[in-house]
């Protein structure tokens, strides 16, 4: 059992259409046809979406991916359109908003690794593969990969999980080109963002994106490179072999799965809400993720 833990109902706006309401954002159409994103303070963990807002979050993760998607507007159009605030619209929706174009979306998280650790260290320490690609002997949880590699992986509904799956698979599923495509993207955009985040003293250890298609182009969507699609870790305290500090919601998961919230992960008791240390030390982790990243101070 997962999904909400209490389902939020979604705000009316004059002349928008409600869509969907996803684990951290609101969908909605406006009269034009374009997409209408309102990302919520919402936190996810273990395919819940927690009782407990982070404030800021949402505008956060708005602000982080416009400024990606500034850095890589030579390598990837994206699905950005406008952040003006549709009229009628909530004052708190302020910062927190991208109107988008209206893309065929390609059913793929578009998962890519540089760094060893997660779902992928599981799969290693039974294998020695990630989504069916060999890799050397010897790597731990930590370790940096030979190169950049592509590990796709299905894309879940709220409660459910993401399932890694071969490229073959992919390529079933959307089509050769269509999979070459999103492969070449994904590692053209992780390896870009890399390198500008090592600049910044953060090591980009895995991100995921999302692509669709605008007529025959393929465009990035979604949200791109923040601290809830991303692992950020900082290079000064990188040491491969163990978990590593990171700047994304694993403070949350690792206090969800502590003693101290007593809650049972295989359980299927929905979690507690998180107490105001923790919902203060993770906003703390969003905002300096952006500061590090942007070079700019959140206000």
């Amino acid at each position: 059992m997962s999904g909400f833990v209490e389902k939020p109902e979604p705000i009316e706006v004059p002349g928008l259409v409600h869509l969907h309401t996803g684990k951290v954002r609101e969908l909605y159409r406006n009269e034009a046809g374009d997409l209408v994103m309102v990302a919520s303070d919402r936190m996810s963990a273990y395919d819940w979406v927690l009782p407990t807002e982070i404030p800021d979050k949402g505008r956060v993760l708005t602000q982080l991916s416009l400024w990606w998607f500034d850095q890589l507007r030579d390598l990837a159009d994206n699905h950005v359109i406008s952040t003006e605030l549709p009229e009628g619209a909530p004052a708190d929706w302020a910062g927190r908003t991208l109107i988008c174009k209206s893309l065929k979306m390609v059913p793929v998280e578009c998962v890519a690794r540089g760094y060893l650790t997660g779902s992928g260290l599981l799969e290693y320490d039974e294998s020695r593969t990630v989504c069916g690609l060999a890799l050397p002997e010897g790597l731990v949880d930590g370790s940096e990969l030979p190169a950049p590699i592509f590990t796709p992986a299905t894309k879940a509904e709220v409660g459910e999980h993401d399932e890694n799956v071969s490229y073959e698979e992919v390529a079933r599923q959307v089509g050769a080109e269509t999979a070459a495509q999103l492969r070449q993207a994904t590692l053209a955009v992780y390896s870009r963002a890399r390198d500008i985040a090592r600049d910044r003293g953060i090591i980009l250890a895995d991100t995921k994106f999302e692509f669709g298609f605008d007529g025959d182009a393929l465009v990035l969507a979604d949200e791109v490179l923040t601290p809830d699609s991303s692992r950020f870790w900082p290079a000064d305290q990188w040491q491969p072999g163990r978990a590593q500090p990171s700047y994304d919601k694993q403070y949350v998961r690792d206090w969800l799965t502590s003693p101290a919230s007593g809650w049972d992960r295989k359980s299927e008791q929905p979690p507690p809400a998180l107490p105001e240390e923790v919902v203060a030390a993770t906003r703390q982790k969003y905002v300096e993720a952006y500061e590090r990243l942007t070079g700019t101070s959140w206000s």
